[in-house]
């Protein structure tokens, strides 16, 4: 989009630079829908590796990573706990209930967690006019929340209480790799206790398309038969691939960066009038502030900081805004960004 000087909308706005698109450009391709693609394959297989699964599946999207997992694990009528804010619930078109036909049943929780006590409240009983209660799904990180890690110890609780109620575990990694390098907790721990795992390459790590679904053989097997289905062959897709080859071997420790820049953007934005933000809590890449204080609403804070100084926000509620700090924000992006929050601040 023309006029933007600092794009802070998404992380999914970063784009290929000249090294990854050099090894784009000269990806050794085939037939992935054959199981053909060399860099398709290495692909996956460094997932799989580098999260404790037998096997991954390189799928276009996040969102159908999840809508494939769900495939997967439900039949028409289960139901699937997760967040209230979550992902799939808020922002895949109601997937699971139109490709799947399974219900998704929301749970409240501070900073877009629960808890496994409330897995085991949930699960229904197996009476014939209920729904089967059948999978839970886990954000990380949890991105409505403010880019906030599940620890690891309580993923490992919720995911203890799903499987002793027959429940399938899945991971929404969408941003997992901000939560390794922000706890230091490898991302094969993260994702052992679950039976399903994604990690998405077009966020902070850089890729243009792109994220891998892993789990057991007996699950990828099942999971090509969804990816067809679903239209999701991508033919000699090595070209893409490779820049998440290239992602995962380059810009995973530069996440660091991304997060230092959130949290300096988030102690500036809290000494400005008229904004509420928690700056001490700020894990990752992800700020949320509230700018009920200053009379604005959020559509109009956002657009006078875009019109005035071309620094772009995303806007989640009435007064509810978001800022994502990425590797494509320039170096002097955070400075730029706070001048242009005091510039509309000023009428």
């Amino acid at each position: 989009m023309s006029g933007i000087a600092v794009d802070l909308v998404s992380d999914t706005v970063t784009r290929p630079g000249p090294a990854m698109r050099r090894a784009m450009a000269e990806a050794e391709v085939g037939d992935e829908q054959n199981r053909e693609d060399p860099t398709v394959n290495r692909l996956q297989d460094m997932v799989a590796e580098l999260l404790g699964k037998e096997a991954a599946l390189f799928l276009p999207s996040g969102t159908m990573c999840n809508q494939v997992a769900f495939a997967v694990h439900c039949r028409p009528g289960d139901e699937i706990l997760l967040h209230e804010t979550a992902h799939p619930l808020l922002y895949e078109s109601g997937g699971p209930s139109a490709l799947v036909g399974a219900v998704m049943r929301p749970l409240a929780g501070a900073r877009g967690l629960y808890s496994a006590e409330q897995v085991r409240q949930a699960v229904r009983p197996r009476v014939h006019y209920m729904p089967r209660t059948r999978a839970l799904s886990v954000e990380q990180t949890a991105n409505i929340a403010g880019g906030v890690c599940w620890p690891l110890a309580q993923v490992e609780e919720v995911c203890a209480a799903g499987r002793a109620a027959g429940l399938a575990c899945h991971m929404d990694g969408a941003r997992l790799m901000n939560a390794v390098v922000a706890t230091g907790t490898p991302a094969g721990a993260f994702a052992a206790p679950f039976d399903s795992v994604w990690l998405d390459l077009t966020k902070g790590l850089g890729a243009p398309v792109g994220a891998v679904l892993a789990g057991s053989r007996a699950f990828i097997e099942e999971g090509w038969v969804f990816k067809q289905r679903l239209g999701g062959a991508m033919r000699q897709a090595g070209i893409v691939a490779a820049g998440g080859v290239f992602a995962l071997e380059h810009h995973v420790e530069r996440l660091a960066e991304d997060h230092k820049r959130a949290r300096q953007l988030a102690r500036g934005l809290a000494e400005l009038p008229g904004l509420a933000v928690d700056a001490d809590r700020v894990e990752t890449n992800i700020v949320i502030f509230d700018v009920r204080g200053t009379g604005l609403t959020g559509e109009e804070f956002g657009r006078r900081t875009l019109e005035r100084s071309g620094v772009r926000f995303s806007v989640l509620g009435p007064t509810l805004v978001r800022a994502v700090t990425h590797l494509d924000v320039p170096p002097d992006g955070v400075d730029r960004a706070l001048a242009a929050v005091r510039a509309a601040l000023r009428g």
